[in-house]
């Protein structure tokens, strides 16, 4: 019994370890040897670290030298910087424009390609919109894509042979195919602008007249 109220008297080792807070800010002092420990760590491996990067920079340097060979004539370094830029010359840059024109496709594109879709637009309507030629040995001819339709309008397409469906669980129903909004084709804004551009000076060319 005894025993338990000297245990019962004895003060707590974690309450002893409690920091005193009654003046309201921290008494102890920072420890500097542990900063200065950390310091002079960081500077030494900074050191090391130069001093090993200067090393393998020596190293690849004197590889390259030795794969180089000697100096001579035909190897040397030159500064051209007390040169300064070359003049613009128009002879030479209208010497580099016909040489871009005439190298071998594909090329790269000199604008943002929309006058090439253009073109490509162009050369379809001279296709869907006029005769030409598909195979002129077997006597093969393309029509206008307007005659084509009425013709098909007019004779209908093939009619495919029905195909055996199975019966529809409960609750299912048959898919109905929708026209659809659009036949896919739309011109591209620099072609509507180019359209814009002609209808103007088609304008003010019947003004004039």
């Amino acid at each position: 019994m005894s025993a338990h109220n000297r245990h019962d008297n004895q003060p707590d080792d974690r309450e002893s370890k409690q920091p005193d807070a009654s003046a309201g800010f921290e008494r102890s002092d920072v420890r500097g040897k542990g900063i200065l420990i950390f310091m002079a760590a960081m500077l030494l491996f900074v050191v090391v670290t130069a001093v090993i990067c200067y090393g393998v920079g020596k190293a690849l340097f004197a590889l390259m030298a030795k794969e180089d060979g000697p100096k001579s004539k035909w190897a040397t370094t030159v500064d051209v910087r007390p040169l300064g830029n070359m003049p613009s010359s128009p002879d030479l840059e209208k010497k580099m424009d016909e040489l871009t024109q005439q190298f071998p496709t594909p090329r790269l594109q000199t604008d943002d390609g929309l006058q090439e879709i253009a073109d490509l637009h162009a050369k379809e309507d001279l296709l869907l919109e006029n005769y030409s030629w598909a195979n002129q040995a077997q006597g093969k001819v393309r029509i206008p894509i307007e005659l084509a339709m009425e013709l098909i309008a007019q004779s209908g397409l093939p009619v495919a042979t029905p195909v055996e469906e199975e019966p529809l669980m409960t609750g299912d129903s048959r898919p109905v195919a929708a026209m659809p909004l659009t036949n896919g084709f739309a011109r591209t804004g620099y072609e509507l602008d180019l359209a814009r551009a002609k209808a103007v000076i088609g304008q003010r060319e019947n003004a004039r007249e």
